[in-house]
């Protein structure tokens, strides 16, 4: 029987957009940062403010705080997968390619995500549409990276290959991020309990490889970037995502993947003076059919 897909109201949408927005901006936020604050800084400012600010939600409406050995034993893993090693991955490779490129880049995770769910659960098989929409999504990839593999410095291509493996860490924590439903764990929770695990990953980096006391003073507006990193792309958006994950239901919210891009391309372009190559357009239409085919909305016939 195939799932029903909840209808979306005008107010889902404005959610949806408003989402796609925030986390399309968290790559024009890092791409202000980046050079002025060391990368594992600003992973431990955003992680560490956004469970600040998380903290003061749970306090605010009473909602229960992680606990028990097993619970944080699993944010931990959940931590580092869904926040230390992309959101350091991808500060790492905005030092050597925009932000615009590196949002293409990460659109690749549901193609990365049905892969790792195919090899790791029961329930989630490929079929031959999912298979389908797989290749020509990667080819889209082969497109994006096959030119700057001929013709970009190593540096270009490492921070491209840093950016995918951003995406394949997103895509273990997706799967692993269903265990904490079993735990009866509310999903506000588990943000707060994955960025402060990510929070103390981070701080001994911080402290024995960054030195940050160590740098110059940055300026305003890196340190408002900083600041708008955590509180709006993560624990606001946090917010959002659980809350139209409720409203709307995973499929709908799947949506957001196509508009992320969208959203930090059009940031990157109209205030950072950022360019995309054709090949990273044609890469990028590749992926987007790609994840169309893999979601079955193409082909799928009205009631």
């Amino acid at each position: 029987m195939t799932p029903q897909t909840l209808k979306m109201s005008g107010l889902d949408w404005l959610l949806l957009a408003t989402l796609s927005l925030l986390w399309g901006g968290s790559f024009f936020f890092v791409q202000l940062a980046v050079g002025h604050l060391p990368a594992f800084t600003i992973v431990f400012l955003r992680v560490s403010l956004a469970a600040l600010a998380l903290a003061g939600v749970l306090a605010v409406t009473r909602t229960p705080f992680p606990k028990g050995r097993a619970v944080w034993g699993a944010l931990l893993v959940m931590g580092a997968l869904n926040n230390a090693l992309p959101f350091t991955f991808f500060v790492l490779a905005q030092g050597q390619i925009g932000s615009a490129l590196a949002s293409v880049l990460n659109a690749t995770t549901p193609l990365f995500t049905l892969i790792v769910a195919h090899l790791c659960t029961a329930d989630e098989r490929l079929t031959g549409a999912k298979l389908l929409g797989l290749g020509i999504g990667f080819v889209g990839v082969v497109v994006m990276m096959g030119g700057a593999a001929l013709t970009a410095g190593a540096a270009t291509v490492l921070a491209q290959a840093a950016c995918l493996a951003a995406a394949i860490c997103y895509a273990f924590a997706s799967v692993w991020g269903r265990r904490f439903k079993r735990l009866g764990l509310p999903p506000l929770a588990t943000a707060f309990g994955m960025l402060t695990a990510s929070s103390l990953m981070m701080l001994p980096l911080v402290v024995g490889v960054d030195r940050p006391w160590t740098q110059p003073l940055p300026g305003v507006v890196p340190i408002a970037a900083v600041v708008g990193l955590a509180l709006l792309s993560t624990a606001l958006a946090y917010q959002l995502y659980f809350r139209l994950l409720a409203r709307a239901g995973a499929v709908n919210l799947a949506l957001v993947t196509f508009l992320i891009p969208v959203s930090a391309i059009a940031l990157a372009v109209l205030v950072l003076n950022e360019t995309l190559a054709l090949r990273h357009i044609a890469g990028m239409g590749l992926i987007a059919l790609g994840l169309l085919v893999i979601d079955g909305r193409l082909a799928r016939k009205k009631p």
